[in-house]
């Protein structure tokens, strides 16, 4: 499978310099950029306020708190994926917690393979969200167009006293003699009787 080649934002939410410059590696520019840090939960939590990201990688536990329920809510926001490196010991656990909120996880210690492995889930897992928001986005607009459809055929009606189906195919007429979309004549209808 062959990606656009795109630019993730990345939040990498970390105390230790040693872990940052690590996955910094594995992150090359082309891919990921750009590349922001944060030392704590709140940290990361007020990065996430300033900014949307498209990849939040979270080394568990930080000293404000452990991360777990901050990666369950940024994978609620549908626009970021989180990946949670957890230690070994605590791992089963954490992971039963978070899988099932669409958190990645990853034990630790933890290999430079099975990190890259993790991104390339992650850029797979966003692709898919990306595509959900573009057809999500395009059924509003959809509905959008067919409740203002809808208002002006009510408006036609009791202006002009048309029945429901003469409004319609009036407004569908005057679409395609116009070359606009119905929205567009729907607009002006309620423009003209508002």
């Amino acid at each position: 499978m062959v990606f656009q080649e795109r630019a993730y934002s990345t939040l990498i939410v970390s105390s230790t310099t040693k872990f940052n410059s690590a996955v910094t590696t594995l992150l090359s520019e082309a891919d990921c950029y750009p590349v922001n840090f944060a030392g704590s939960i709140a940290a990361a939590k007020r990065a996430v306020a300033e900014r949307k990201y498209d990849f939040i990688i979270i080394n568990a536990p930080l000293s404000d708190d452990f991360g777990e329920d901050f990666a369950i809510d940024i994978c609620g926001d549908k626009e970021s994926v989180a990946l949670l490196i957890i230690k070994s010991d605590v791992y089963a656990e954490i992971n039963t917690k978070v899988a099932n909120q669409g958190v990645f996880t990853l034990p630790k210690p933890t290999s430079a393979q099975m990190l890259s492995q993790a991104l390339k889930w992650m850029t797979a897992a966003r692709e898919r969200l990306r595509r959900l928001e573009k057809k999500n986005s395009s059924m509003e607009e959809k509905m959008e167009e067919i409740r203002l459809v809808n208002r002006a055929k009510w408006l036609l009606i009791e202006n002009l006293s048309m029945t429901e189906a003469d409004a319609h195919r009036y407004i569908e007429k005057q679409a395609m003699d116009r070359c606009v979309t119905k929205r567009t004549v729907a607009e002006n209808i309620i423009k003209t009787y508002k």
